[in-house]
């Protein structure tokens, strides 16, 4: 029944101010891949509130088991587009690891991610972390109070390991960024050593998103970055303790995509704006009314067929609050935004960051001038489609023109010092200087050939 109903809304599209016009659809009938991970919400919002079907779309929401998994159905076919890792369509198109060319017409969120550590951990760092006058940590919480812990593994000959999702992620860059921020090298990758701990103090590996509160109760890894709400589940499982949130690393940091083949985008255009306007609604629907809607969404994500994990623990994060140490609970109500602060639009400063921390950590072995993180930024980040789309949604009146960067030429004004962990700001327009303001990591003419830097 609520299939026509929706349908029923749909049809009558053409007719009703307020209501989405079709497009004369080259394909209707889509899957779409997903890792169950909140900020999937665009996708399971577009699909449970209809906003797909008002545009005519017929859509299957497919959990995928690992990203890998993910980016290959949408390279192979099996999949028509997917929420993935940001760095999946850059690294693609780059040809750094799968070879392929993936574009994104749509940021599906800002800021969502954490890295937590084992109880163990935590009490090793509590002592070199001020306490404000109630004796709770100051966040946020520098790797420097991390470095001495990771020095005594290394003197009883420990390894000390730590996870991430996938080695293109958000995650793997985030982890990275602080640890490097708190003076502690989280390894090199190169041509010939894909494992990325060359020369590591903290050695990073992947581990899928839901079996990081597993892997770390096992005592594999010591912490882990990753998004909601695999951090607040170590927290109500008494396992581990985040110890600072991407917003408090580099705030209103970009996350994740919606992913299509550029071959899909050319062959059905208007399939490709349709499915842009729902997700624009979805991402609207959100955060409108100052996150009203959120504990609808939590409900709807805590479903077996989403995220499936328990409606608490998602409300833990999704709502405004962040949740530490237990029972240390802080209001951050940005910690997930969908539509504020443009976060739906495909910014080409965004892509250029996630270049340039490939080349940081020797995943684009070769310096490359400021000239090709523009054109690579370009070729996967496609504001003209999303702006396409946006001026259909606003002409329909399902949305405000004055929520939109019309004027934008694709770059964010640079990101000032005091919003980054490390005090070091970011310029999309200028990457090798910002490489070059960076302690550590590559620069220059630098390269890595066998475990030393040259150059």
């Amino acid at each position: 029944m609520k299939t026509l109903i929706f349908g029923l809304a749909a049809s009558t599209a053409l007719v009703t101010p307020g209501f989405a016009q079709m497009l004369d659809l080259e394909k209707d009938e889509l899957t779409f891949g997903f890792i169950k991970l909140t900020d999937m919400a665009p996708l399971a919002v577009a699909y449970e509130q209809g906003y797909f079907l008002d545009e005519g779309l017929f859509v299957t929401l497919e959990a995928q088991a690992n990203w890998k998994v993910l980016l290959d159905g949408v390279i192979g076919g099996q999949l028509d587009g997917a929420h993935m890792l940001a760095g999946q369509p850059l690294a693609a198109t780059i040809g750094f690891g799968t070879e392929a060319h993936i574009i994104t017409p749509f940021s599906m969120d800002l800021n969502g991610n954490g890295i937590t550590v084992s109880n163990e951990i935590w009490e090793q760092m509590k002592p070199n972390i001020p306490a404000d006058a109630e004796g709770k940590p100051i966040h946020p919480i520098s790797a420097e109070a991390l470095a001495p812990v990771v020095e005594s593994y290394k003197n009883e000959g420990k390894p000390f390991n730590m996870g991430m999702v996938f080695p293109v992620s958000t995650h793997n860059y985030e982890i990275r960024y602080w640890l490097a921020a708190g003076g502690l090298h989280p390894g090199y990758y190169s041509q010939e050593n894909i494992s990325g701990q060359i020369d590591a103090d903290v050695l990073l590996s992947v581990t899928p998103p839901p079996q990081m509160p597993a892997t770390l109760q096992a005592g594999t890894i010591y912490g882990y970055s990753v998004g909601e709400p695999w951090n607040q589940q170590a927290v109500f499982k008494g396992i581990g303790v985040p110890v600072i949130t991407d917003y408090e690393l580099w705030k209103n940091n970009p996350e994740k995509v919606f992913g299509i083949t550029a071959e899909f985008a050319e062959d059905y255009p208007n399939t490709t704006l349709a499915v842009t306007k729902a997700l624009i609604r979805a991402a609207q629907w959100l955060d409108e009314n100052d996150n009203a809607n959120r504990m609808e969404a939590v409900e709807m994500l805590s479903r077996p067929e989403y995220v499936g994990a328990d409606a608490e623990v998602i409300a833990a994060s999704m709502t405004g609050t962040f949740e530490y140490e237990k029972g240390d609970k802080r209001d951050v109500p940005d910690f997930n935004v969908f539509f504020r602060y443009n976060a739906t639009y495909p910014f080409y400063s965004d892509a250029v960051w996630y270049l340039t921390q490939m080349r940081r950590w020797g995943q684009i072995a070769e310096p490359k001038s400021d000239s090709w993180y523009d054109e690579v930024a370009r070729s996967v980040y496609k504001p003209d489609i999303y702006l396409e789309a946006a001026r259909l949604l606003v002409d329909e009146g399902l949305a405000d023109a004055a929520d939109f960067p019309w004027d934008s030429d694709g770059y964010k004004a640079p990101t000032p010092a005091e919003d980054i962990i490390d005090g070091i700001a970011y310029d999309g327009k200028a990457p090798n200087a910002y490489l070059d303001s960076l302690p550590i990591g590559l620069k220059g003419e630098q390269t890595v050939v066998g475990t030393e830097v040259k150059g």
